[in-house]
């Protein structure tokens, strides 16, 4: 398994249960859609000062992994 991965939680109690960034409210989905529509990891990382760099590369990670199933 991924080591990022660890960095994701899917929890039915936070978010619905959407994968999330572990210790926030913030959803994989969100950070991807950001990076998708061309804002930079530096601007999300300014926006979202609970994040790590990591956090960002495990949504990606997140992500490959379920398409991959």
């Amino acid at each position: 398994m991924n080591l990022l991965l660890e960095r994701i939680i899917i929890d039915p109690n936070i978010c619905f249960g959407k994968p999330t960034i572990r210790g926030t409210h913030i959803w994989v989905s969100l950070l991807l859609g950001f990076l998708t529509n061309g804002m930079l990891p530096d601007k999300i990382l300014n926006e979202y000062p609970q994040i790590e760099m990591g956090d960002i590369r495990a949504a990606i990670a997140c992500r490959a992994e379920m398409e991959n199933g």
